[in-house]
């Protein structure tokens, strides 16, 4: 680690001015980014004594190698620029408020020529209306009881093929909980109607039409049509179970978004409500460990910069009003901020009577008890984890201690098909997001020791380019002084790999190891450390070293590195199970010259089959489109071999002008 007094700046250095500060690592990689109303004030707290430093914060100044800064005019501009930088350089030590898991959202896809109705994480989608998010049991009885009054269609593009082919419906379409559009009972614009109305009753317009199916009913019994008031009073007893599950908690025209926090030295647990019309739309919570001493004020301030300026601005849309336990310290400057993005006026306030401040104590209640389950879960696996990596750290006597993990696996069936995986363990925990995979071919694929040279080569190959900046993805991006228009550094942005690891762990033996130290070796790479894990005796093998090192059975260290060679074997096997299945599908079409992937599709769209393009004329596969004479020929020469060359032969082409002639 680097000695924080080595890259100290001289106090008189620092400016007093509001600005933008980043921290770098020794490889120029940004690794900590923050604002401050004063730089000199804030980079001074960084450099002193580092018993009053968090540890997150005082593993972050020991692993950084310099620190530069960026004055800007006011507040405001130091929040924009802090953001931008944020998302730009994606600093491993800066504060990341995140889901602890996706939460599931109802999704009406209007963008379809029949909207379908269903349950939808992860990113948002163009053309698809989203509510919510809801917990997944919640969410799947809405649906099944909306479908009562709206009956829009729920099943997936293949079944809905499907029926359209055959004719018949789906089980739902017989009990009447899909209005069948497949089959032609409703018209698309009937259908699209009913997807309108769910989208009008579940933003909002509840009820209006509660009350004009109770209109309805009524004129129903005037007439003596019990039957269909009989069905109007169902459907308004649907109607109002789904009204009623969320308590109006708030008059009906309040939009707002409540935010809690619960905080201790480390962690920090978050909650927020998401209020629509008087009504709990929503609700999220994040655990995150903290870098900085935040204030509450800061981490209110952090909180809300992240969630509006990412993916929240999509997935809910700022409201008009955000109710806080404690204004930042730059509320104004803030609320601009959001106003710009929201494209009207928005209100950071904090409660102090009333409704509001009576549920923004429940949120805070709701953030305590995360926060209470959350140390009492993970009050064992910290433990656990840091004993793990410390046993480890001295049975295989390495110097500095075992930050990042990252574990290599080959598999293959009788050298075909030969892929390499690479998982990543940072503290212990598994880091999904930088999981890479590798298809080896050619020489690299004779055997496991050489398929293993050739992965690590090529790994730390892209990490010794990234931080040359001289990678083929490493684009350059200038970062420019907003007040003074001078370039102040260029950085590649967005790597195949990030950070090299502490520990490379290979799956396999003395020869296996041997490969991946002489490919380091080769590369002039001395700092990362190398051992392997042979599945016969679960023996730790060292490079240039004729003895196995045997941990205990019962050792933690020995059970992390089993999880993490466990992990990249079923990586591995997943991929090469799909190349595998990939290489095993062979089409007629596949050996057409000149006939690559989109126009095949475009065939296949046009005759359905193989067969059907077989049995087609060259005249008339001339005739899809993108399909000329030259490649309809060629199409027919080729699933036609035994055919009459007089009935195959490519037709006449002028070689000076390239125009096809008439025969």
């Amino acid at each position: 680690m680097a000695d924080p007094a080595s890259y100290r700046p001289q106090t008189g250095e620092i400016p007093t001015d509001p600005g933008v500060y980043r921290f770098r690592d020794e490889h120029g990689r940004v690794i900590y980014v923050g604002k401050a109303k004063s730089l000199r004030s804030r980079l001074n707290s960084y450099f002193a004594n580092p018993l009053t430093l968090l540890p997150k914060t005082y593993a972050m100044v020991h692993s950084a190698a310099s620190v530069q800064w960026t004055t800007v005019g006011s507040e405001l501009e130091a929040l924009q620029l802090e953001w931008t930088w944020i998302n730009e350089f994606n600093p491993r030590y800066n504060l990341v408020f995140r889901d602890d898991k996706s939460y599931p959202y109802l999704a009406v896809t209007l963008g379809e020529r029949f909207p379908r109705v269903q349950v939808m994480r992860g990113e948002r989608r163009k053309g698809v209306r989203y509510f919510g998010p809801y917990t997944a049991g919640a969410i799947r009885e809405t649906v099944d009881t909306l479908l009562r009054v709206f009956p829009v269609r729920t099943c997936s593009p293949g079944v809905l093929k499907r029926a359209q082919r055959s004719g018949r419906p789906c089980l739902l379409g017989y009990i009447d909980k899909c209005s069948a559009p497949c089959v032609g009972k409703v018209t698309p614009e009937e259908h699209r109607a009913l997807a309108d109305a769910f989208c009008s009753f579940m933003g909002g317009e509840a009820k209006p039409f509660i009350a004009k199916l109770e209109r309805q009913m009524m004129e129903a019994v005037k007439e003596l049509d019990y039957e269909q008031a009989a069905r109007l009073r169902d459907d308004v007893i649907a109607l109002r179970k789904v009204f009623e599950r969320n308590a109006v908690v708030l008059s009906e025209d309040t939009d707002a978004d409540i935010f809690a926090v619960s905080q201790d030295e480390l962690e920090a647990a978050v909650q927020v409500f998401h209020v629509r019309a008087g009504r709990i739309r929503g609700q999220r919570g994040w655990v995150v460990e903290k870098v900085e001493d935040s204030t509450p004020a800061e981490l209110i301030e952090h909180l809300l910069q992240q969630v509006y300026g990412d993916d929240g601005t999509e997935r809910h849309g700022i409201p008009r009003q955000i109710l806080v336990p404690e204004q930042p310290s730059n509320s104004e400057q803030l609320a601009v901020w959001l106003g710009g993005l929201r494209g009207a006026k928005v209100e950071i306030r904090v409660p102090q009577r009333g409704d509001k401040a009576a549920l923004l104590d429940t949120v805070r209640q709701n953030a305590e008890q995360s926060m209470k389950l959350h140390k009492s879960r993970r009050a064992g696996d910290l433990t656990t984890r840091s004993l793990a990596l410390q046993e480890l750290q001295e049975a295989l006597d390495l110097p500095v201690p075992l930050l990042r993990i990252e574990c290599y696996d080959i598999s293959h069936v009788q050298g075909t098909n030969v892929v390499a995986s690479m998982v990543v363990v940072e503290d212990g925990i598994a880091k999904k997001s930088e999981y890479r995979k590798f298809a080896i071919t050619g020489d690299a694929a004779v055997d496991d020791t050489a398929s293993m040279y050739d992965v690590i080569s090529r790994r730390f190959r892209h990490y010794l380019q990234e931080g040359a900046g001289a990678g083929p993805d490493a684009a350059a991006i200038q970062a420019t002084s907003p007040v003074s228009g001078e370039v102040t550094d260029q950085i590649a942005v967005k790597p195949k790999f990030a950070y090299p690891p502490n520990l490379v762990v290979v799956d396999g033996g003395q020869p296996q190891v041997a490969a991946a130290a002489r490919a380091l070796s080769d590369l002039g790479i001395t700092d990362v450390f190398v051992v392997g894990l042979a599945k016969r005796l679960e023996e730790v093998w060292l490079p240039d070293s004729d003895f196995p090192v045997i941990l205990p059975r019962t050792s933690q260290g020995l059970y992390l590195l089993q999880r993490i060679r466990d992990e990249a074997h079923r990586f591995a096997i997943t991929f090469h199970r799909q190349k595998r299945a990939k290489s095993m599908t062979v089409s007629a079409l596949d050996s057409v010259p000149g006939l690559g992937t989109a126009k095949r599709g475009v065939l296949m769209e046009a005759y359905g089959s193989v067969r059907k393009i077989k049995a087609a004329s060259t005249a008339e596969l001339a005739q899809v489109k993108g399909i000329g004479p030259v490649l309809a020929a060629a199409i027919y020469s080729t699933l036609h071999p035994a055919a009459d060359s007089a009935d195959v032969a490519a037709p006449a082409v002028n070689m000076a002008t390239g125009e096809v002639l008439q025969s």
